[in-house]
């Protein structure tokens, strides 16, 4: 087993109701399987994350500070990071 943490931004923390969250994977998981540990019995992080099977277009995902697919392999101790589209002015 992996142990990954995830690292929650804006909205998004606030529907997960914390903005870190770490989560248990199987050796060989992918960061959909992370999402997955992460969205299991959260309905409302669910709901504002999932589109179909994907993620929502707008949802950007991070594996150790690069960006990531869900079919990216994930490694014990990574750390993940989610975040809606970031506005600035």
């Amino acid at each position: 087993m992996h142990t990954v943490t995830w690292r929650l931004f804006a909205d998004l923390a606030e529907a997960a109701g914390g903005r870190e969250h770490t989560v248990s994977v199987d050796a060989d998981g992918t960061v959909g399987d992370a999402l997955d540990a992460l969205l299991g019995g959260n309905d409302a992080l669910t709901e504002r994350v999932r589109d179909g099977e994907g993620i929502a277009e707008e949802i950007n995902l991070m594996r150790n500070g690069s960006p990531a697919s869900l079919e990216a392999d994930v490694a014990d101790g990574d750390e993940l990071a989610m975040f809606p589209p970031v506005t600035g002015g």
